[in-house]
């Protein structure tokens, strides 16, 4: 498998699972069908379809997009060894990207709390985050991959992400640095 970088057309080597992109629907795309890389950051991928469609997909499914898969999760992260701290939690949030936009979760502000909790002797990690709009499709999508992400860190017994819509997201919630990045500033 040849490394691709954003914008290389690829041919699906067989039927691939995707999410459209912001509407969050669920399609099948054919083997044989032309895509175009668009980013390849945290667990998935985002391609754009030959009628300029946006679809997420998932790192699973990279040998369809003929890309290796995403890498493991840092080294001390993972149900076995390694001794936890909450900065393995936020650094595995740091991993989930939204498809839409080149940022992880947290830089874009959509974690608004991250917190350890014990339950009868086990830790839990309760995390809120919220969408950059009410209607956002990948609510759930990035609900997943969050849940995913903070369950493969060492010590983590149990995760729950709750989305939340109060307060609503603004753009104010992105560092002045990211807003920069995206020439938003």
């Amino acid at each position: 498998m040849s490394p691709r970088g954003p914008g290389q057309p690829i041919i699906l080597t067989r039927d691939t699972p995707a999410t459209t992109v912001p509407h969050g629907q669920s399609v099948e795309l054919s083997a044989g069908g032309l895509v175009f890389l668009v980013q390849r950051l945290g667990r998935s991928f985002t391609v754009r379809s030959e009628m300029g469609t946006l679809l997420r997909v998932d790192g699973t499914d990279a040998d369809a997009l003929g890309l290796e898969p995403p890498a493991d999760p840092p080294s001390g992260s993972g149900a076995e060894g390694g001794a936890f701290s909450m900065d393995q939690v936020m650094a595995a949030l740091h991993t989930v990207f939204d498809p839409e936009i080149p940022v992880s979760i947290v830089d874009l502000g959509l974690v608004y709390r991250c917190e350890e909790q014990d339950r009868q002797g086990l830790r839990h990690i309760d995390i809120d985050m919220t969408m950059t709009a009410p209607g956002c499709g990948m609510g759930s999508i990035l609900q997943s991959d969050a849940t995913r992400a903070v369950e493969a860190v060492s010590g983590v017994d149990s995760v729950t992400v709750n989305l939340v819509f109060d307060p609503p997201w603004s753009i104010n919630a992105m560092s002045e640095e990211v807003r920069l990045e995206l020439g938003l500033l």
